[in-house]
């Protein structure tokens, strides 16, 4: 059915009455504001029961106002421009009222309690009855129309309903339909919000594990460096140990070398001595001495493989198999338990090394 809009005289402040009542609508029952009236942070204003309804539905666990438990408040987010809004332990009630908007509601309705003739007025008219107007709901058709239509209409066998009342009726499914997208959309913001936190708690958490991984390896890497500058200092005492003894039996050995060869230098020259009688008062002492020289029994020398290094090889292959299985311990409850496992392998792989640093020193 189509309809027509008809209209009855207008006063000249008709269309501001209308602008104000638009005004003072309350976004979640859609009915002018019921006082007290709250106004938001972000300056948007709500019924106080209609605002404590979408918060309730946003924080299902909140304390009521009369109960003893003392609740850390809450939060809900405005239905008007979505800002969200903190409450404190008072919920909606800590809420400032917006007194100016109290006042004009009550002056609007003193204005609309004037006689009928002071307020414009619009209704829709029946287009098959132009003079009557649309007041019933035909619930068969769900359209409304008017009481013509139902006596002698189309809509003569439908059931229909007051106008009112199916007005009221949808006007309240809209609004707690309204309500619950509110809370909806609330919960699902929190939802959200929740995960986006999550991310940021793996980030932080990634990142600290990071630093300890790093630090773990590198007090690792600390401990092979002191392990390699030990093993570097046994290697280089047990050389000069067994150097100092080569070069003092070279020095024995130079030495009697050179004795050697001036005993010889000596005979030699006697030899070319022309004179018999003089050569044979040197010969016999000269005689003597390169038997003796002869004679002199030298240090022993280095015994057969003296100069291998070879008992200082480390065998590193155990452990750095052992390395390559370091792996993460989903079970770890702390650090100091990883310290621990750690200080006590330490212990533990520092002895055999003790072994095979203490071992070639007692070679020479």
């Amino acid at each position: 059915m189509n309809f027509t809009v008809g209209f009855k005289p207008l006063l000249g402040d008709a269309h501001s009455m209308d602008s104000l009542e638009k005004q003072l609508i309350c976004p979640i029952c859609l009915e002018m504001f019921s006082k007290p009236v709250v106004i938001l942070p972000c300056q948007h204003n709500l019924c106080r029961k209609c605002a404590n309804d979408v918060f309730q539905a946003s924080n299902p666990l909140w304390q009521s106002r009369g109960s003893t438990t003392v609740s850390s408040g809450g939060r809900f987010r405005c239905p008007s421009c979505r800002h969200e809004v903190v409450l404190d332990r008072h919920g909606v009630y800590g809420l400032q009222r917006n007194l100016l908007v109290e006042n004009i509601i009550d002056i609007y309705k003193q204005e609309s309690s004037r006689p009928l003739h002071s307020k414009a007025e619009q209704h829709l008219m029946c287009e098959e009855h132009e003079d009557e107007k649309i007041n019933i709901y035909c619930l068969s058709c769900e359209v409304p129309t008017c009481s013509l239509c139902k006596v002698f209409g189309a809509h003569k066998d439908c059931e229909v309903a007051p106008l009112p009342t199916i007005y009221k009726r949808q006007k309240s499914e809209l609004g707690d339909g309204i309500s619950m997208l509110v809370a909806g959309n609330d919960r699902v913001q929190a939802v959200i919000t929740q995960m986006e936190e999550v991310c940021q708690t793996i980030e932080d958490n990634s990142r600290r594990q990071k630093q300890l991984l790093n630090q773990r390896f590198e007090a690792l890497c600390a401990v092979l460096e002191e392990r390699k500058g030990e093993l570097l200092q046994a290697l280089a005492r047990k050389q000069e140990e067994k150097l100092q003894r080569v070069r003092a039996l070279i020095r024995q050995y130079g030495d009697h070398l050179e004795a050697s060869s001036k005993l010889v230098e000596s005979a030699i020259q006697s030899m070319e001595e022309p004179q018999m009688a003089l050569y044979l008062q040197q010969a016999k002492e000269l005689i003597n001495k390169v038997g003796t020289m002869s004679k002199v029994e030298l240090a022993g020398r280095p015994e057969p493989g003296y100069e291998s290094m070879e008992q200082f090889t480390v065998s590193v292959e155990h452990v750095a198999e052992m390395l390559r299985t370091i792996d993460f311990q989903p079970g770890a409850s702390g650090e100091e338990e990883d310290e621990e496992v750690a200080l006590d392998g330490e212990e533990g792989s520092a002895g055999p090394e003790e072994e095979r640093l203490e071992g070639p020193e007692g070679l020479h």
